[in-house]
């Protein structure tokens, strides 16, 4: 029987919505699964101001995505480690369109965890004509990642604990418009990160953030460090903490 005979013959028999034949005769004859099939599992979604990378300032829509493969000692989205609802790609594709701000960020939780449903929203987003950030803590692979994406590569410093799942092949997907992202907590982490930003020459790769856990290394102590140092990185201070206060979510 033809795709078509499949689907009138299961009309005769299930009167129900269209949307339950496609579901139905994909799974019997193996038909790929369109997109608007495909969920992911979404922590919330906010539009606010963008509080951190070279887009500090700027209207941000973010998706954020449940679940993390990485406990961080300094983490500030532990609620993101489970919960949430299944969403359609599409249905957050629409909310985004009318939300109606150019810029959307896919973060986490760490949102690369669900795989390829997630890469598939990276890519509608792209074609709606949205510019996309993707923030990642580095532990899974990028490549699959639509280079159109820019991608913010979180690099776990020792003082996070996580600096053991670092995957520094990573490094090799890099672009001129992506950014490396490291926390530093300590005079450690920050000796730490300057070796890492030499061995693998990030600064020709990408733009490199230094960021000081916030309650853990003053901002000014970091920035003397830079300054001391002639370190051409960018001073990355987590502007929504300042603005919203550090506990508030949606900001």
């Amino acid at each position: 029987m033809s795709r078509k005979g499949l689907k009138d013959f299961l009309h005769l028999f299930y009167p129900y919505p269209d949307v339950f034949h496609r579901s139905f005769a994909a799974r019997v004859t193996g038909m790929p699964r369109r997109r608007e099939w495909r969920r992911v599992k979404v922590c919330e979604i906010f539009t606010s101001i963008q509080g951190e990378s070279t887009y500090t300032g700027l209207a941000c829509t973010f998706v954020r995505l449940t679940g993390c493969n990485l406990r961080c000692v300094y983490c500030d989205t532990q609620y993101a480690f489970e919960g949430g609802i299944d969403m359609p790609l599409d249905d957050i594709v629409s909310h985004v369109k009318l939300v109606g701000v150019n810029l959307v960020e896919i973060t986490g939780g760490e949102p690369l965890l669900q795989g390829n449903d997630t890469i598939l929203l990276v890519r509608a987003l792209l074609e709606e004509g949205f510019e996309v950030l993707v923030e990642t803590n580095g532990s899974l692979g990028v490549g699959g990642v639509d280079r159109r994406a820019v991608l913010i590569l979180d690099v776990k410093t020792p003082s996070s604990g996580m600096s053991g799942e670092i995957n520094y092949a990573n490094f090799d997907y890099l672009k001129p418009s992506d950014e490396v992202k490291f926390v530093i907590c300590d005079r450690g982490d920050y000796d730490w990160a300057k070796d890492i930003v030499a061995k693998f020459r990030l600064m020709e790769r990408a733009k490199v953030l230094f960021s000081p856990a916030l309650g853990m290394l003053p901002p000014r102590q970091l920035a003397k460090w830079i300054v001391e140092d002639r370190l051409e990185v960018r001073l990355n201070v987590q502007i929504h903490k300042y603005i919203f206060g550090p506990d508030e979510r949606g900001v």
